[in-house]
C-alpha cells in the first residue's frame, strides 16, 4: 500500500514591514543625522567638505554637464514643479473618482512637509557652501535639501497611491524608475552645483521618506479604519 505522505511543515507567519516601524526607524536616522549638523561634528564636516570640493572641481571642468545639472535642477525637479505635480495629481483625483478624503491627504502631507522642511532651515540654520567662483547661487539655510525632500514626499505618495489603487507591472515599473532617477538625481544636482552639503542632500531624504511613511500611517489608520486591516 503506498505510504501516506507527512503533512507539510506549517508556513512561518509572513513579517510585513508596517509604514510605523518604517516611520520610527527613519525618525531615528533622521534625528541622528540632525544632531550631527546642529553639532557640527568634525568627521561629517570634513566628508561634506571634501565631497564638496571634488564635485565643484568638476563642475568648473565641465561646463556643459554643468547647465544640464542646472535645468533639472531649477525646472525639471524644482519643488514647486513637483507640487504642481501633485496639485494636478490631487484634482484629477477628486475630479474623476470622487476621491476628495485621498485628493486632502496628498495636498495635507505636501504642506507638513513644506512646514517641516523650513522649520528645520531656520533652527538649524546651517550654511550654505561657499565659493570664490560659484556655478549657481542658492539662499536661505542648507538643511535639509528643499529639493531633494519634496522630490522624495512626492514621488513616494504618487508611488504608494499607484500601489493602493493596482497599477499594472509596466505601470508600476515605469514610475518605480522615473521616481528613483528623480530622487536620486535631484540630489546630486544639488551637490553636483555646489548649494548644498551631501549630508544636506541625505537629510532631505530621511526625513522626505519620513513624512510619506507618517503620511501613509495616517492613511490606513484612518482612511480604512480598524475594521479594514491591511
Amino acid at each position: 500500500m503506498p505510504t501516506p505522505h507527512a503533512p507539510a511543515p506549517p508556513r512561518p507567519p509572513e513579517h510585513r514591514v508596517t509604514p510605523a516601524g518604517t516611520a520610527l526607524v527613519l525618525a531615528l536616522c533622521s534625528a541622528l543625522l540632525s544632531t550631527l549638523v546642529a553639532t557640527r561634528w568634525p568627521p561629517l564636516l570634513a566628508l561634506d567638505d571634501d565631497i564638496a570640493r571634488t564635485t565643484h572641481r568638476w563642475a568648473i571642468d565641465a561646463p556643459g554637464l554643468t547647465h544640464t545639472m542646472r535645468v533639472l535642477s531649477d525646472w525639471v525637479w524644482d519643488p514647486l514643479t513637483m507640487r504642481l505635480l501633485a496639485a494636478a495629481v490631487a484634482v484629477w483625483l477628486g475630479w474623476r473618482h470622487s476621491a476628495w478624503w485621498t485628493a486632502a491627504w496628498l495636498v495635507i502631507t505636501c504642506a507638513v512637509s513644506v512646514s517641516v522642511q523650513q522649520s528645520l532651515k531656520a533652527a538649524l540654520d546651517r550654511p550654505r557652501p561657499v565659493w570664490p567662483d560659484p556655478v549657481v547661487s542658492a539662499h536661505y539655510a542648507a538643511f535639509p535639501s528643499g529639493h531633494a525632500m519634496t522630490a522624495t514626499v512626492v514621488c513616494g505618495l504618487l508611488l504608494w497611491l499607484l500601489h493602493e489603487r493596482g497599477a499594472g507591472r509596466a505601470l508600476w515599473r515605469t514610475a518605480l524608475t522615473l521616481a528613483l532617477i528623480s530622487v536620486i538625481g535631484v540630489g546630486l544636482t544639488r551637490v553636483w552645483l555646489g548649494v548644498h552639503w551631501a549630508s544636506d542632500v541625505v537629510g532631505g531624504w530621511l526625513l522626505g521618506a519620513l513624512v510619506v511613511a507618517l503620511a501613509v500611517w495616517v492613511y490606513e489608520r484612518w482612511h480604512d479604519g480598524p475594521a479594514h486591516p491591511r
